[in-house]
């Protein structure tokens, strides 16, 4: 899509004079609440008037009491509530003529031609059919003389966008559906659960999740636990399938695991269509193996609960989305869904991604496992090509061999997800026929000569644990050349995976000077991003970034409801992130907050004292809490103690203030499933650039790897919509290496959304948006060049 040359601000948007819808249909999904809440927010905000439809289309059929105005009060305090609370119902009455007559009537009543429906392919098709119907409903309506002639031009066009709410991921043209996951936090919770007892009993576990047509939810799954065996629906295994997974599972337990987990998905089928049942695979494992095995169904379990943090983000500008594009809409623009492609939100023709969505049915249907596999997209596709790297091991005799050594190591602050990256780096480099080393404690253990083999089985269970099984020092290597250099010539290293933060792109730079003057340096290097600050140059999003989000979400949720009961509050809360404001200013996004300080965007005691004013005016209504996050360096002056003592003293007789700092808390507790999955995948796809470079720079006269260009040094990052590798010493001009932050940063972009949510006045940038696009049934490859 080209960009635009000027910004657009949405202040040009007008909502006065239009009446807007919001409805949830279908099947609940987490993070569903908090599409209705910014859709309201944002409506109301641009003067439109908003309107909920309760129980979904059954509300609109039925009319009355179930279509109500919309305050801003009244989606307080439910952005952290699982379901929906406007209710969700299947509708018989509304896949009928007679139903939708009815439904534009009660619509036609309150000026109402402004929808926005959130749920899965079949509300939107609905949704798309009573557009198409409108004008016909309209002269019905006419014609039994309950609207006039003036209404008819008046509401001559029913303008439609949707969002997908829908946990089982299984709608073309969006990486993500809001719900999705959260669904996934469900899953590991209760597999990283089942994983201490299936250990203590030496048991196998076979879950079944959720996916009658799509195995997402099974195939992230296993990928972020490390599942022995899956089965999902759009890849049925090979006819003898049965000997396959037993003698795998038989290996594994011979080279001393005491658990076996296998995964299936609710519609897993073989390849002739008969369903593969978790009853029909324990009777199986029992049968062949006398293995002692369990099964747990999931069931509802998936969809009930707290949205996650990305599902929160997600609904919050996918709604804010939703409205600009009802308020750019013609008569002419085809109802249209808002969607997620990589980390940027796009809007694409409803029915293209509908038909999209039926052709995965249909190839499924016909057998053409392939086909339908890359109709669901680049994200179903990579994972599944990630989930059979890693999880089938070739026997040794028939692994390429390459005869290069590669080290793996962990730089920085510790991370959630590292353990992920550094288990699919080193299976990956082995299947590639690499001997991999791990470098025990950074660069500090590297010249220290802590640095050993690491096999296949000795990263088995590493997905689920936090922190850095490998140790992490924030050591640079330029005060050590000389020694590294050396341990590098005794183990014969021919590459370099560095996974940390900050430290490690000034770690890549180091190296990259010195290979002027030692050849040792001179061999392929790659980064990856592990860092919950979220501070490094040349990628959107961290390894570890998430997860923290998380807890940051998870503690103020608590924190909140700590004061339900209680006279009116105000929580001031710091969070992590040196200079980058990344955490304080998403995570308030997530999790609802009134302000976030950050480094980024200066204040000062104006701004402070603005804020109380505003918190003050708020208090007076029915809201009763207040959250204030700050990022750790935001101001050296205006720390979290004076802003706590300035709120306290300000709002004295109106409400009163608690401080609270996060800490370390930030740093730890398992990966969420987010993290686990991009550590993995990114991991792979690193190994896979590496053993390219390797062969590219193998000198066959000297018998020996020899590379010194810029492109042999990169960081691999996520940009927009794509996974980058970039030279590190092109990124040198794009960082601010004194506050540690890249000089420009995404996610500055979405603080309006917060502030608009917060019922602040502010401009909101809108040049990214506007723009209908297509659905491409091939993407554009991921890019090796730099950005």
């Amino acid at each position: 899509m080209a960009q635009p040359d000027t910004k657009r601000f949405f202040e040009n948007l007008t909502g006065a004079g239009k009446s807007i819808a919001v409805l949830t249909s279908g099947g609940d999904a987490q993070g569903m609440n908090a599409a209705v809440r910014a859709v309201v927010r944002m409506g109301i905000y641009v003067g439109a008037k908003v309107y909920f439809i309760h129980e979904g289309y059954q509300g609109m059929v039925d009319g009355g009491d179930n279509i109500e105005e919309a305050s801003w009060e009244s989606v307080s305090s439910m952005l952290q509530v699982g379901g929906t609370v406007i209710g969700s119902a299947r509708c018989k009455e509304f896949r009928t003529h007679e139903g939708r007559l009815k439904a534009a009537h009660n619509l036609l009543q309150r000026g109402i031609t402004n929808l926005c429906v959130i749920g899965g392919d079949g509300s939107l098709t609905g949704a798309n059919l009573f557009r198409e119907e409108w004008s016909g409903l309209l002269g019905e309506l006419v014609q039994q003389g309950l609207i006039d002639e003036d209404a008819v031009q008046k509401y001559s066009a029913l303008h439609i966008v949707g969002m997908v709410g829908s946990i089982d991921n299984d709608f073309c043209g969006t990486d993500m559906t809001i719900g999705t996951d959260s669904a996934l936090h469900r899953i590991i919770e209760v597999v990283d659960a089942i994983m201490t007892t299936a250990q203590s009993h030496q048991r196998t576990f076979v879950l079944e999740v959720m996916g009658r047509h799509c195995g997402y939810l099974a195939l992230v799954s296993a990928l972020a636990c490390g599942a022995d065996w899956v089965l999902i629906p759009e890849m049925p295994p090979a006819d003898g399938w049965e000997d396959k997974m037993c003698q795998k599972l038989s290996a594994t337990r011979s080279r001393g695991t005491r658990l076996n987990i296998i995964i299936v998905a609710e519609g897993a089928i073989d390849r002739h269509g008969k369903t593969i049942t978790s009853s029909y695979v324990k009777d199986l494992v029992v049968r062949c193996l006398g293995f002692d095995t369990r099964v747990t169904i999931l069931g509802h379990v998936q969809r009930g609960g707290t949205p996650s943090a990305f599902d929160r983000i997600l609904a919050s500008r996918m709604g804010v989305e939703a409205v600009l594009a009802l308020l750019e809409t013609t008569a002419n623009t085809p109802a249209c869904v808002v969607s997620l492609c990589g980390n940027q939100s796009v809007r694409l023709p409803l029915m293209e991604c509908v038909q999209m969505t039926q052709e995965v049915q249909k190839a499924m249907d016909e057998k053409k496992f392939e086909e339908a596999v890359k109709l669901r997209g680049r994200s179903f596709e990579n994972n599944l090509r990630t989930y059979k790297l890693l999880a089938h091991r070739e026997l040794e005799s028939e692994l390429p061999q390459s005869n290069f050594n590669v080290a793996v190591l962990n730089v920085g602050a510790p991370a959630a997800g590292m353990n992920a990256a550094v288990r699919s780096a080193v299976r990956v480099g082995i299947s590639e026929g690499h001997k991999m080393f791990a470098v025990n404690d950074g660069f500090e253990g590297f010249y220290k000569g802590q640095i050993k083999e690491i096999k296949w089985a000795d990263v088995g269970g590493w997905t689920g644990q936090g922190g850095s099984l490998l140790g992490t020092k924030r050591t640079l290597p330029a005060k050590h050349l000389e020694k590294l250099a050396e341990q590098m010539r005794i183990n014969n290293i021919n590459a370099l995976l560095v996974i940390g933060g900050f430290e490690a792109l000034e770690c890549l730079l180091q190296l990259y000077e010195a290979r002027s003057s030692y050849e040792e340096y001179c061999i392929p290097m790659c980064m990856l991003p592990a860092t919950i600050s979220n501070n490094v140059p040349g990628t959107d999003l961290s390894i570890g970034a998430d997860t923290a989000l998380n807890a940051i979400v998870e503690t103020c949720d608590r924190i909140k409801q700590s004061a339900s009961g209680t006279k009116r509050r105000v929580f001031i809360i710091e969070t992590m992130g040196g200079y980058c404001g990344y955490l304080a200013s998403v995570g308030g996004l997530a999790a609802g907050a009134d302000a976030a300080y950050i480094y980024e965007e200066p204040f000062d005691i104006k701004d402070l004292q603005s804020n109380v004013e505003h918190l003050t005016e708020k208090m007076k209504t029915s809201i009763q809490r207040g959250l204030i996050l700050r990022n750790e360096n935001s101001n050296e002056n205006y720390t979290t103690d004076f802003i706590y003592q300035l709120y306290s003293e300000e709002g004295r007789g109106v409400f009163d203030c608690r401080k609270n700092v996060l800490g370390h808390m930030q740093q730890g507790g398992a990966p969420s499933p987010f993290d686990r999955n991009f550590g993995t995948k990114i991991s792979a796809k690193a190994m896979q650039w590496l053993s390219k470079k390797l062969k590219e720079t193998f000198r066959q006269d000297e018998g020996r790897v020899f590379a010194n260009t810029e492109d042999s040094c990169c960081l691999l990052g996520m940009r927009r919509r794509a996974m980058v590798f970039q030279p590190v010493v092109q990124l040198r001009d794009e960082t601010d290496f004194v506050h540690r932050i890249p000089k420009e940063q995404w996610w500055l972009k979405l603080r309006p959304l917060m502030k608009i949510l917060a019922k602040y006045k502010t401009s909101y940038d809108v040049s990214d948006s506007g723009q209908l696009e297509h659905v491409v049934r091939i993407r554009p490859k991921d890019s090796d060049v730099s950005a």
